[in-house]
C-alpha cells in the first residue's frame, strides 16, 4: 500500500469512530515514521553513491611528504645500488647548478622529470616518493607530495572528458610529483582511433609546459613499453630524457625484505628456517617469469607464512612470547606454497 492509499483508508477509518482530532493527530505522528524512513533511505542512497564515488577515484592517490631525512631513506632501501647512485648524482647536479644560479654564473638547462622503467615491486613508487621529498630540500618544489595515478585517472570514457580528467589530476599534483605508473598503456599497442590516450598525453604535455617550475612528472613501467611510449610523440621525447633503470631483486636481497617485514611486525625465524628461506628465494628468482612480483612477492610470502604460523598455533593456549613471534620452516612452507604470491599485489 502507497502512503496516498494509507492516508484514505486511515482517514475513513478513523472518521467512522468519531474520533477525528485524535486520529488526526495519530495520522500525522504515522506519516512522521513513514517520511523518516524515506529520509533514511535517501540518506543510504546518498552515502551509496558518494561510496561509489570515492572508489571510482582509487586510480588516483595522494601521498603527503613524510618528516625525515629522504637522503638517508633512500640509503636504506634494500638493494637498489644502482638506482640510489643516480638519485644521489641527479641531486648533486641540481645542487651545483642552483649554486651558480646564486653566484650569478651560467646555468645548464636541467630536466627534472624523469622515467623509471623495470619491472613489478622494484620499488618505483617508492623511490617517486623519495625524489619528490629530495626535491624540496633542494628548493626544487615547494610541497614535494606525490601524486600516484595511472591510466585510469587520466582517461575518461567519452570524448572531451579525458582533458579535464587528466587536468584535475595534475592540479591535485601542482608543488609536487605526478607518478604515473604503466604510463605506456596511454599509447596502447597497435593504435586505436577511439583510445583517449592521446588526450590524455597532450594534456599532460601542456600543463608540463604550463607549470614548468610547479610540477615534476616521473612516469613508469616496463623498459620496451616505455621505450615504444616515449618514441610514440616527440613532445614525450623532449621532456623526458633521464631513465632510471630499476633492476630486479636478488634472492638474497628477497630475503632481506622478508626479513625486514618480519622486524617490523616483531616475527623472528627459528634456528634452522634461516637457510630455507634464502633457498626458496633463490628458487623463486631462478624461476621467475615477466610477471613477477619481486617486493611484493617477498611481502606476501611474509603474509603467508604468519598465517601459516596463526593456523599452526590455533586451539594452543598460554603460548610463550617466543612461540608468538617465531616462525618455522613449515610456517615459511605454508607461505611459499601460495603460488599466487607471485606477481600478485
Amino acid at each position: 500500500m502507497d502512503m496516498n492509499s494509507f492516508k484514505e483508508t486511515m482517514g475513513k477509518v478513523l472518521k467512522g469512530c468519531g474520533c477525528l482530532s485524535i486520529g488526526f493527530f495519530v495520522l500525522l505522528l504515522i506519516i512522521g515514521i513513514f517520511a523518516d524512513d524515506e529520509e533514511k533511505k535517501d540518506a543510504e542512497e546518498e552515502t551509496a553513491q558518494k561510496t561509489e564515488q570515492v572508489e571510482k577515484k582509487d586510480s588516483v592517490i595522494v601521498n603527503e611528504p613524510l618528516e625525515g631525512d629522504p637522503y638517508a631513506e633512500l640509503d636504506d632501501l634494500i638493494g637498489l645500488n644502482s638506482v640510489k647512485k643516480e638519485v644521489r648524482s641527479l641531486a648533486n647536479f641540481v645542487k651545483v647548478q642552483k649554486q651558480r644560479e646564486t653566484q650569478g654564473l651560467k646555468t645548464a638547462k636541467v630536466s627534472y622529470h624523469l622515467v623509471f622503467y623495470g619491472s613489478p615491486g622494484t620499488g618505483k613508487t617508492t623511490v617517486a616518493r623519495i625524489v619528490g621529498r629530495i626535491y624540496k630540500d633542494l628548493g626544487v618544489l615547494k610541497k614535494g607530495h606525490t601524486v600516484e595515478t595511472d591510466r585510469g585517472g587520466l582517461v575518461a570514457k567519452y570524448m572531451g572528458q579525458t582533458a579535464l580528467k587528466t587536468d584535475t589530476v595534475i592540479q591535485q599534483a601542482l608543488d609536487g610529483v605526478l607518478f604515473i605508473d604503466e604510463a605506456y598503456s596511454l599509447v596502447p599497442e597497435g593504435g586505436n582511433g577511439q583510445d583517449y590516450g592521446q588526450e590524455a598525453i597532450s594534456t599532460l604535455l601542456k600543463r608540463m609546459e604550463d607549470y614548468r617550475d610547479r610540477l615534476v612528472v616521473i612516469i613508469a613501467g616496463y623498459k620496451n613499453e616505455m621505450q615504444r611510449f616515449i618514441d610514440s610523440n616527440p613532445g614525450l621525447q623532449s621532456r623526458f630524457n633521464r631513465y632510471i633503470d630499476f633492476p630486479d631483486y636478488s634472492g638474497v636481497e628477497l630475503a632481506d625484505i622478508f626479513k625486514m617485514y618480519m622486524k617490523k611486525n616483531q616475527y623472528t625465524l627459528a634456528d634452522d628456517a634461516e637457510e630455507f628461506l634464502k633457498e626458496q628465494f633463490e628458487y623463486a628468482v631462478a624461476h621467475k617469469d615477466r610477471n613477477f612480483g619481486n617486493a611484493r612477492f617477498a611481502r606476501n610470502v611474509f603474509e603467508k607464512s604468519i598465517q601459516s604460523q596463526a593456523n599452526r598455533l590455533e586451539g594452543m593456549t598460554n603460548l610463550s612470547k617466543e612461540q608468538l613471534t617465531e616462525l618455522t620452516v613449515d610456517d615459511l612452507k605454508g607461505g611459499f606454497s601460495a603460488r599466487t604470491n607471485i606477481g600478485q599485489e
